[in-house]
């Protein structure tokens, strides 16, 4: 069975624990098993978090879930990009999957509730890719 570890951001935890919810559900489907669950303040907070689960070893993929809303400024734009470039780099350095799960920039609320599905999206490539790098 596949283990995958999944670090949530708490920041928008309306939205981002029906992505866990889902991506637990899917997991199971997919005969996985998420494992391994670490909250952090938010999308920002997450590469720490990611960087300890692949240091630990306990886990074969780690899927990140977060839900960056547009606000006044550019600011959801800085914090995916810096945040999707280091979890990209974290993958890369320990050679095990890290999956996107996280919705924005450049989005409102409902359509945050519309993409709450990124969950499972995040499961699904990360076991794709557990199988493929086997």
């Amino acid at each position: 069975m596949i283990k995958i570890g999944a670090v949530v951001a708490e920041f928008n935890f309306d939205i981002t624990s029906m992505m866990l919810e889902l991506a637990k559900q899917h997991a199971k489907f997919l005969d996985a098993e998420i494992t391994e669950t670490i909250v952090v303040p938010g999308v920002f907070d997450m590469p720490i978090a990611i960087k300890k689960m692949l240091d630990d070893g306990n886990v074969d993929a780690v899927i990140t879930l977060g839900c960056v809303i547009e606000g006044d400024t550019d600011h959801d734009q800085v914090v995916v990009a810096q945040a999707s470039r280091l979890i990209a780099d974290l993958s890369l350095q320990y050679n095990k999957p890290v999956t996107l799960g996280i919705s924005g920039p450049g989005m409102t609320r409902l359509e945050a509730h519309k993409r709450v599905e990124y969950g499972k999206r995040a499961v699904e490539a990360a076991v794709k890719l557990v199988k493929v790098l086997e």
